[in-house]
This record gives structure tokens, sequence and C-alpha cells, in this order.
């Protein structure tokens, strides 16, 4: 394979573990960055369901059929999220074209209940991805993960979970479209 250009990770670009990454946490895991500074990285998988709803975590949320996201394995008992839109909270942090990280949580339950935001334009998680100071960094020299700048914000909301580490590597095109049909096991090829 060519040289590939280092890209640098950076707020709103996204992760793409490389094909024979085995961390069961992170295999053919896409990961949004929603921080990376001198302190470390914070990201969320996009494609790791978990098999909780929402109203299954919290007391009082109208939301029985909202679906939970696995964010990451660091401290599965917090609640973060994402949406798709117009910003709807004074402390959302827009990570890419109409795509916003965090907020008022209370807020974002009001909208969804007045029917201003869709269910299927947000996205909850359950835990996070973090790394240490120059962690992350280490990794992708390491050639661990493959870093997009181009964040399809509405892709990450309508391709199904499965099929969004794949959909993503071929819209990058070139040496990316054939790694996206690289198999899990290629022993059983």
């Amino acid at each position: 394979m060519s040289e590939k250009r280092k890209i640098e990770p950076k707020a709103g670009s996204l992760l793409i573990s490389e094909p024979f990454l085995q961390d069961e946490n992170f295999v053919r895991s896409v990961v949004l960055v929603c921080e990376h500074n001198e302190n470390g990285s914070f990201g969320l998988v996009l494609n790791k369901l978990s098999i909780l709803k929402l109203n299954e975590l919290m007391d009082d949320v109208p939301l029985s059929g909202c679906e939970v996201y696995v964010g990451g394995p660091v401290e599965q008992n917090t609640l973060h999220f994402i949406y798709y839109g117009e910003k709807l909270t004074e402390n959302s942090i827009e990570l890419a074209k109409d795509l916003w990280w965090g907020g008022n949580f209370e807020d974002v339950l009001n909208k969804i209940n007045l029917g201003i935001l869709k269910t299927d334009l947000i996205r909850f998680f359950i835990g996070y991805s973090g790394w240490s100071i120059g962690q992350l960094d280490t990794e992708i020299d390491e050639n661990t993960w493959i870093v997009s700048e181009t964040v399809d914000s509405e892709n990450i909301f309508t391709a199904s979970p499965e099929e969004l580490w794949k959909i993503i590597l071929k819209n990058m095109g070139g040496e990316y479209q054939m790694l996206a049909n690289y198999p899990i096991d290629p022993r059983l090829n």
C-alpha cells in the first residue's frame, strides 16, 4: 500500500479503525472526535449499538424506542449525545456542518417532545472513547486508525451501524475503497 499522508485528528474528524484491528471495543468502528488537544482526546463510537433504550437508563424519559449507542469503554455511567440540524441548545458545540455535540439535555428532550427535533436526528451514547496526552497520535502513527477530515453528518444518522464503517471507507475513495471490503477474518475468505 502506498505511503499515506498523515492527517492530524481534530474535533469533527472521524477515526476509522484499520480492518485488522482486533480490540473488541473498536473492531470496525467509526469514532467521531469531539475534542483533541494538549490534554488528550475524546470521541464517540458512532456504530456500536447497545442493548439498552434511553427510557431504560433514565426515569421520566418518554422516548421508549430511542436507541442508545456505546460511545466507548470509558465511564459507561455517563450519557452523551450528538444531533443533526440547527443548533438547539446554547452549550452545543458544532463539530461539522449541522453536526452538534452536547448541550443542555433538558432543552434537547423538550425539543424532541415538541417535535422540533426528530429522534432519528439525535444519537445518545453511554460512555466514551478517551486517549491520554499523545496516545491517539501514537495509535495513528502505528496505523491503528485512518483519519478522515470529511464528515458526512447526514450519513452518520442514516446509515445502519453495521454498514457505516464500509460506507465511510468507500466514500474516501482510492485505496480505502479496497479496505472497505477487507474480511473481518481473512482466513475465512
